[in-house]
Formats: structure tokens, sequence, C-alpha cells
């Protein structure tokens, strides 16, 4: 027998065409899509960033979606899942924001004006984002209307129930006292929190840990949690870059951030916790 070392045997290289990988990841799209309209080179990561941002979006919005239809069908196991998969997804997410965090006034303003008119909250991804946490605005749709299909497919967001709607939906079919104008409510407006909420989610927590509504509870809250953290990180990174100044699409700028910084979502959950 020999113990002679075998080397492993090559690939298959030549596939005639684009790489299997090639096809399912679309890495040569992917890597393509980054016209930078100055000189600067730091506008590169800028871009680069955002961009990375906008699919955290996609694949986060995909699983709030998830998690909503299994709640639909009463699979809460499947929802708590999706969420938690979630959570290190939001994890990722806000880690996005390093590469810009210490940007100076003076690094920002090299390639500001490459930005024009355009700004994050016109995000259409995002807006789906913040539609599934209850935070619907039809005024919102307006910047989208030159893009039918992503126009529609706000529009049908705007007019689905939220992740927190079908959450209470839930809790009102598993005998919890949720009121009626609560569950009857118009989805399409923003949600607000309702005493009687608070006094269902203070009833869960002050019973068994183990119950499927408090495990879902935490999964929301740790959700809650990362959002939050969100919205604070793009608060820091862009006070550090700009200050006070008018944001880019003449968005009010950190004025607005420090606005969304405050509130919380899915708000019971977190009142709810003075009470148990």
């Amino acid at each position: 027998m020999s113990h002679e070392a075998h080397e492993p045997e090559t690939p298959h290289l030549d596939f005639g065409g684009t790489t299997p990988y090639e096809d399912y990841v679309k890495a040569d799209v992917l890597t393509h899509l980054q016209h930078t309209l100055s000189d600067d080179p730091g506008e590169m990561v800028f871009l680069v960033t955002t961009q990375v941002m906008e699919l955290w979006f996609t694949v986060i919005v995909h699983e709030w979606e998830t998690a909503a239809k299994a709640l639909r069908q009463d699979d809460v196991p499947a929802a708590i899942d999706a969420l938690k998969r979630s959570v290190r997804e939001l994890e990722a997410l806000n880690a996005s924001w390093r590469p810009l965090s210490g940007l100076t006034p003076a690094q920002f303003n090299s390639y500001r004006g490459a930005l024009g008119e355009g700004s994050g909250f016109q995000s259409a991804m995002y807006r789906r984002l913040e539609f599934l946490l209850g935070d619907k605005s039809a005024s919102m749709l307006v910047p989208h209307r030159g893009t039918p299909r992503v126009h529609a497919e706000l529009e049908k967001a705007l007019h689905e129930p939220s992740l927190y709607d079908e959450v209470l939906r839930l809790l009102a079919r598993r005998g919890h006292a949720v009121p009626d104008e609560v569950l009857r409510r118009d989805v399409s407006r923003k949600y607000e929190p309702s005493a009687a909420v608070e006094a269902v989610w203070t009833a869960v927590y002050a019973g068994d840990e183990r119950d499927e509504a408090a495990r879902l509870g935490e999964a929301l809250t740790d959700v809650a949690e990362l959002v939050w953290r969100w919205r604070n990180d793009h608060l820091v990174a862009t006070r550090r870059a700009m200050g006070a100044k008018a944001g880019t699409g003449g968005s009010a700028g950190v004025a607005w951030l420090e606005k969304r910084a405050q509130k919380s979502v899915f708000p019971e959950l977190w009142t709810a916790r003075s009470h148990v």
C-alpha cells in the first residue's frame, strides 16, 4: 500500500458559461451596481453600505411576513423562529453603521452633493419594514407614485394587518381580553397604544414564563429593542456627520431622527413591565 500523500482531485472548473455559484448568487450583478457620482474615494463605502442595508431590510421584511403568516395560522413556534432569525439579522443590519459611524462633516460633505434629493426615508423596503411594525402612513406612498410596482407593494402592505396586529388577534383567539376596537381598527393607520392591551400583556407576564404568549412577547421585545438601537445608531451617525443641518431630500435630519428614537416599538410590551 502506498503511503504517498494524494493531492485532492481538481474540481470541475469549466461550466461552459456562468458558474452555478453565479447563477444562484448573482454576484456579478451585485458587484456592478455601484456607480459613484463623485471623485471622493469615501463615496464607495457609503454607497455599498447603503445597498447592504437595503438587502438586510429585504430579509427582515421576509422574516416578519413569515411570522405574521404563521400567527394567522396559530403556529406560534414558527412565528417565534422567524422572529429569532430576524433578531440576528437586525444585529447584522445595525453593524452596518460601523463603516459610517466615524464620518466627519468634511468627509461627508465631500460626496454629499452626489445624493441630490435622495434620502433614506425614501427607501421603499424600509417603509415596508416600518409598516410591519405598525407605523403606517398613507402619505409615505407619495414618493413612489412614479414606480407602479413599488407603489402597489407598499399600498398592499399599508392595508394589511401589521405584525403586531396579528399578534393581538392571536392573543384574542386564545382568550385574552383584547378590545374589539383594537381588533377591528383601520389597519392602514398608525397603531396607537391601548391601556387594555397593556393589561393583556401585564397578565401574560404575570403568568407562566414558559407559556407561548410570554415567549412570543419576549421575541417581539428582542425585535423592538434592536429596532430602537437601529434608530439610535442612525441618529448618532447622522449627528456626527452633519450636526443639526437639514437632511437630504428636504428631511429635518437629526431633529426627525430624534423624534423617531424616542418612540417605542410594540409599546405596551414595555409599559406593561411596570405593572408586573
